[in-house]
């Protein structure tokens, strides 16, 4: 009798002891985890799935998934793989999860310390940052930092219309946007102490700030890039759908992407406040995007229009697809360092564009004498 009691209990112990360490052993302390799943807005049961998350990926430190972006992005590549060898991936529990998962992800990405120091001086900006210059009663022209010293900022001569007869840049207050990658929007006014063009060096010297306004901060992530992408005009942005097109559109390229719009170029002009719908596909996923073209950048000498969109929110399923891109979770052979690359790109040089202005205008529609390309042939 005795000895059967014994085998029992050792049984009984070599499974508590295999179920403990499926669920990560006993050296970490879970309810620390648990404390900061909580604080961060998961339930009970979305933590203990984050938990089996962290087990799985053998995390040292199963805590860094609360703060570290690089954990983040692993375990969430592994969850969706993980739902979809399950047939679990479009079930309305996953979709909720993953969505709160990128939630959650974009909080502690805009957590770090390069969204939140910002710049309260032109003594901060870097060399080979552009600018965007508001001349009152001229125009807007865009220019790129050359030089930052302790006594003026040099500046590429700015480019833009036609200059007034007369017109000198000395002495002029100059009313300049920038946008710091990964930062947000800055504004200032300063001086112009000097003009080179005379001795034949396109440069101009502008006086220091020390009152930079914090205009508007990034709200989402960005990326560049994306190849062909197809676009298709919408009489109003009521017809906004996720349906996929297998004919028709015209035929543009994919800019940037973000979750709340994108950027594409499409030969020919457009018209800002046009409702379009975008789709392409990427790393294998059909994605779509329906929106409002916020603003457009003409390129007079290639003739191709930057279409700003500002999107629609996009449905659960089709947000896990656009962050899974953004955020090059499938992409494979793809360098860390240059994903981030492209998008510090996205981020600044969209942003510039942005609010670049309109060079030139027409409507997006089928009967103008210039369309936007021919539509797709299937």
């Amino acid at each position: 009798m005795i000895p059967v009691i014994l085998i029992i209990a050792f049984v009984l112990v070599i499974a508590a002891y295999i179920v403990v360490q499926r669920a990560g052993g006993v050296s970490f302390p879970w309810l620390q985890f648990y404390v900061r799943g909580k604080e961060s807005g998961f339930s009970f049961q979305e933590v203990n799935l984050l938990r089996t998350v962290a087990v799985k990926n053998k995390l040292k430190n199963p805590t860094s998934l609360f703060w570290s972006v690089r954990t983040l992005d692993r375990c969430i590549r592994s969850a969706i793989v993980s739902f979809r060898s399950a047939g679990t991936e479009n079930s309305p529990k996953t979709l909720e999860f993953l969505n709160k998962l990128f939630d959650f992800r974009r909080r502690v990405e805009f957590n770090q310390p390069k969204y939140k120091l910002g710049l309260t001086s032109s003594r901060g900006i870097a060399a080979g940052q552009t600018l965007k210059i508001t001349v009152p009663g001229v125009g807007v022209y865009v220019s790129k930092l050359i030089e930052n010293n302790r006594r003026y900022i040099a500046i590429a001569y700015p480019q833009g219309n036609q200059l007034p007869p007369g017109f000198s840049w000395k002495d002029q207050l100059l009313k300049i946007y920038f946008w710091r990658a990964e930062d947000a929007g800055y504004y200032f006014e300063a001086k112009v102490l000097a003009d080179y063009i005379d001795r034949k060096v396109p440069i101009l010297h502008i006086a220091h700030s020390d009152n930079l306004v914090r205009t508007q901060k990034r709200k989402s992530v960005r990326r560049q890039g994306g190849g062909p992408a197809t676009l298709f005009p919408l009489t109003t942005i009521d017809q906004a759908n996720e349906n996929v097109e297998s004919a028709g559109g015209y035929r543009c390229k994919l800019v940037d992407l973000s979750e709340d719009g994108t950027a594409v170029a499409i030969g020919g002009r457009a018209k800002a406040g046009q409702p379009v719908k975008i789709q392409v596909d990427l790393d294998g996923s059909i994605v779509v995007l329906c929106g409002v073209i916020k603003s457009v950048n003409f390129k007079q000498k290639t003739r191709v229009s930057v279409l700003h969109v500002q999107a629609e929110a996009p449905s659960p399923k089709m947000r896990i697809a656009i962050l899974s891109y953004v955020y090059g979770l499938f992409t494979e052979g793809e360098n860390k360092t240059e994903l981030k690359r492209r998008r510090q790109a996205a981020d600044s040089e969209t942003a510039i564009e942005e609010d670049q202005g309109v060079e030139e205008e027409a409507p997006v529609d089928s009967a103008r004498e210039e369309p936007v390309e021919s539509p797709r042939e299937d």
